[in-house]
């Protein structure tokens, strides 16, 4: 067979790595891919994760047998939709389902329509309406635009003053362009995150390992909100009654919510959660696998990954082996220092072979035979063992051997889950 995957970051090199494994797989070709993944695919840089039509052309000339749209952006703007239309089966959501993630509007709505837990809000569409509220509301107090925003549209205010400037930066200065055309307010939730990515085939849910980001970018959860600075699975908070719940109240609720609006929804649905005291709640949803929960996630995926996509796609999930280890998994990511704001890039990267084997590429170009930085966030260094502890340990020893100019990365990765467990 041969694979398209759409994507370039570490997400994407996690899933080609995965999907290697099934030996029915002899071409992977990832488009834009990035130098890491070069490695295990046949990238195409010319072709951008939004450049659909291209995708399309590409898929129909390269013959490929099935493709995964992985990043938020394709989705939404519809990349299953025309893969679809042009005989190539496709694993993610079509356009009208990915909306679950677009529209942060649409996902709150929806919640509050079926009863599905989550916290309390008021969406707005005018700026002056919006201060208004912010003026007298509890704080602190969230707010979100309600597009995609790479993961960095939610502003948490702590005081008055916070909550004001976070709507002007979203509704007048445009930070985040269209997706500030409106804002979602919001009560601020309080208990352990979780991350819980889940396979759907739109009438059975199949939650994966249960996860937990930490997305401050330096220890001790201070500094800047990033896309993620490293992550461990399980989650120790995610108990097995609390996933019973989850399951009742919310990931069921949501696949048929989904359903009754014709909306149904096929791939992997990402649940934001909260264990507040008054029971688990939805703080956002994704139309796909997280970046980085795939990296610790799929490591622990025993079943053939390629088989349960397809059984997505199908509509044959339930009767298809979805089945994770008992182990757990550490992620630590490495970035250019001064990440999430500016960082300089170009550096050479050098690891063992047996660290590679463990690392996700996601800001990274291929020069010849060097690997040098040209992201945020560089690389993803990964380990799996039988506990959490171990995985940890594991995981920096992998980033003791890894070496570029500028590398920085947090030091207490998983500790905060450590903790739990002690308890």
């Amino acid at each position: 067979m041969n694979l398209l995957v759409i994507g370039g970051g570490g997400r994407e090199h996690a899933i080609v790595k995965k999907l290697k494994e099934n030996p029915a797989v002899e071409t992977i070709y990832c488009a834009p891919g990035n130098g890491g993944i070069a490695a295990d695919a046949v990238c195409v840089p010319e072709i951008g994760a939004k450049d659909i039509s291209a995708q399309v052309d590409f898929a129909k000339t390269h013959s490929i047998d099935f493709a995964v749209v992985a990043p938020d952006d394709p989705l939404v703007l519809g990349a299953v939709d025309a893969l679809e239309a042009a005989g190539i089966p496709c694993f993610g959501p079509e356009a009208r389902a990915a909306i679950i993630e677009g529209s942060k509007v649409f996902s709150k709505d929806l919640m509050k329509k079926y009863g599905i837990p989550t916290a309390e809000y008021q969406v707005f569409t005018d700026a002056a309406a919006a201060m208004d509220y912010v003026k007298s509301c509890a704080l602190p107090v969230v707010v979100k635009a309600d597009g995609l925003a790479l993961g960095k549209g939610v502003l948490i205010a702590e005081t008055r003053e916070d909550a004001v400037a976070a709507v002007e930066s979203i509704m007048l200065d445009r930070a985040f362009g269209d997706s500030g055309n409106q804002v979602v307010i919001e009560e601020f939730l309080t208990g352990p995150e979780v991350s819980v990515l889940a396979f759907t085939d739109g009438k059975t849910v199949v939650p994966m390992v249960s996860s937990m980001d930490h997305k401050r970018a330096h220890d001790h959860d201070e500094g800047l909100n990033t896309g993620g600075m490293g992550t461990v699975a399980p989650n120790p908070y995610y108990t097995e009654d609390m996933a019973r719940v989850c399951m009742e109240t919310i990931f069921l609720p949501t696949m048929e919510a989904m359903n009754a609006e014709n909306r149904t929804f096929r791939g992997c649905l990402y649940f934001g959660l909260m264990l507040t005291p008054k029971g688990p709640k939805v703080i956002e949803y994704n139309c796909r696998f997280g970046d980085p929960e795939t990296q610790v996630v799929l490591p622990l995926l025993k079943s053939d990954l390629l088989t349960v996509m397809q059984a997505c796609r199908n509509g044959t999930l339930a009767e298809t082996e979805v089945k994770f280890s008992d182990g757990a998994a550490c992620c630590v990511i490495m970035a250019s220092s001064g990440y999430p704001e500016h960082y300089e890039k170009g550096f050479a990267i050098t690891m063992p072979a047996e660290t590679a084997a463990h690392t996700y590429v996601a800001g990274a170009k291929r020069e010849e035979d060097r690997l040098l930085t040209s992201g945020g966030r560089v690389l993803g260094v990964t380990a799996t063992a039988a506990d959490l502890k171990s995985a940890i340990e594991k995981a920096y020893e992998r980033v003791e051997s890894v070496h570029f100019d500028n590398a920085f990365y947090r030091h207490d990765i998983g500790q905060r889950a450590l903790k739990a467990l002690e308890h």
